[in-house]
């Protein structure tokens, strides 16, 4: 992988990570569509340290409202009274919506890790997206607030997260989907979905941190991968911002289009390519 490759990996990451149209499957498809022969182990490499940057980029983003929440959980132990604060609640609202995708990962792995080397296989899953999209539109109602939210939401909501493991499936759109199924409004459930994301992402970071430690020629690689964090972390954090700018005002119905698009070229092109 050269520095300029890494910079527009990580541009990729850190704007598909938040809106709703996958970064998995872009990872998968811009090398696949410039036919970049990055080898596995430099790529694994590189995706975790880009996962690691969208999710430096959400903490930063939503620092003000972590320390609120891990102060009101830690208040709310030591006053044996663990949900009579909003804030607190949501915070275990937060981690009881990791728990779906958390099983899903640990079951599904295997699958999930083979899925990630078709572009074919990642593009039908683009159409899932594009599907749950749609369907948070016509189903949702939009009248419900975040303070609202009670632990059938959370677990609801981390069913929807748990199908974002596969490649293709956005985790930021089937998660806010899953919020706007409960009719939360647009910009709750993106926040709500943000906030989910850094127990899972923390978690699923540490583990394949193990991995990346014992690879070989570490040190030479991440000359070449820090410029791809730095992007990834710089524009993950833009991408939140604006998306939940935009949701106020928009629908989700033009990344359902722009799923669809995309996943019917990438099939287009690998049909061609034979």
């Amino acid at each position: 992988m050269t520095i300029i490759q890494s910079i527009i990996l990580g541009i990729v990451q850190g704007l598909t990570e938040f809106l709703p149209i996958s970064s998995s499957a872009h990872l998968v498809f811009v090398p696949y569509l410039l036919n970049w022969n990055i080898p596995a182990g430099q790529a694994f490499v590189f995706d975790v340290l880009v996962q690691v940057a969208t999710l430096l980029a959400v903490i930063v983003y939503f620092w003000h409202d972590l320390v609120a929440i891990v102060k009101a959980v830690v208040n709310g132990l030591v006053k044996k009274a663990p949900f009579a604060d909003p804030t607190a609640r949501l915070g275990w609202l937060i981690l009881a919506a990791t728990i779906p995708a958390g099983l899903a990962g640990l079951l599904l792995k295997n699958a999930v890790e083979s899925a990630f080397g078709s572009p074919r296989i990642t593009a039908l899953f683009m159409f899932v997206t594009a599907a749950l999209l749609v369907m948070a539109e016509r189903v949702g109602k939009r009248t419900r607030t975040l303070d609202t939210l009670n632990w059938k939401d959370a677990i609801w909501i981390g069913v929807f997260q748990a199908i974002a493991i596969f490649p293709g499936v956005s985790r930021s759109g089937s998660t806010i989907s899953g919020g706007m199924t409960r009719n939360l409004e647009r910009p709750a459930a993106a926040r709500f979905a943000f906030l989910m994301t850094i127990p899972i992402m923390l978690a699923a970071g540490l583990l394949a941190s193990l991995d990346v430690i014992r690879t070989s020629d570490l040190e030479s690689t991440l000359l070449i991968f820090i410029p791809g964090f730095i992007a990834a972390a710089l524009t993950g954090y833009l991408a939140i911002r604006w998306l939940l700018r935009y949701l106020m005002q928009h629908t989700l119905y033009d990344f359902a289009i722009y799923c669809v698009a995309l996943g019917l070229f990438v099939l287009l092109v690998s049909f061609v390519r034979g």
